[in-house]
């Protein structure tokens, strides 16, 4: 990161990341490397932008947001969003744009999402899941890690930290594929890729958590 904006920092307009990467799998940011980009955007006058995460200089929404329906929307800094119309000179607009069923779609998720304790549940869920799942790997010797955050979580077959692509990339796709199609055969249903990120919901319930778990038993026995 340093090397390229000592090289190009007069030429970089934004920076564009995850913070949290979703699409190589869950992988966390190393400590201090956000707020070390946030500084270095500073130092060369570069618009930092992030994909649905606080502190950037604009930030971008999907997904959640409409409950599902197709919506994304996006916001930042009064210095840069004055710019679009209506209140600046940049037009942007589309067939969407303030979709009424989205827009409903939208407050009713974001009603539930701010009830107390929602985030501090899911948290609990989450991790009563990854746990578990740590722990049958263990008891039957097979190498993963997990990293998780909230209600995002990927299982690696890996037996190192994940912590950047090229460790993302050691992975042993071929047993996932096999915990893949196991746990497909037993009615749970991961996603496809071993390099996908994997959600729990505020609906999963205790109930839900302990069938994947008893899945994961047969399963992980059969990895072996």
């Amino acid at each position: 990161m340093y090397s390229a904006f000592a090289e190009y920092g007069d030429k970089i307009a934004a920076v564009i990341v995850e913070p949290i990467a979703g699409n190589m799998g869950c992988v966390l940011p190393e400590r201090n490397f956000l707020l070390a980009l946030r500084q270095a955007c500073d130092n060369y006058g570069a618009v930092l932008i992030f994909d649905e995460v606080i502190k950037p200089d604009l930030t971008t929404f999907g997904k959640i947001i409409g409950g599902g329906m197709p919506v994304g929307a996006l916001g930042g800094k009064r210095s840069i969003m004055s710019h679009l119309a209506p209140v600046g000179p940049v037009y942007q607009a589309g067939t969407l744009s303030g979709n009424p069923i989205a827009m409903t779609a939208g407050l009713a998720t974001l009603s539930k999402l701010t009830q107390p304790g929602f985030y501090e549940q899911l948290n609990k869920t989450t991790e009563s899941l990854v746990t578990g799942l740590k722990d049958i790997a263990n008891k039957n010797n097979i190498p993963v890690t997990i990293n998780w955050l909230t209600g995002m979580f990927t299982l690696f077959f890996n037996e190192n930290e994940v912590k950047r692509f090229s460790d993302v990339m050691k992975s042993d796709v071929e047993r996932f594929k096999r915990f893949y199609h196991g746990m497909l055969k037993e009615g749970i249903y991961f996603g496809p890729s071993a390099f996908e990120s994997a959600f729990v919901s505020i609906m999963h319930d205790k109930e839900c958590i302990d069938q994947t778990l008893a899945a994961a038993e047969k399963v992980f026995a059969g990895l072996k």
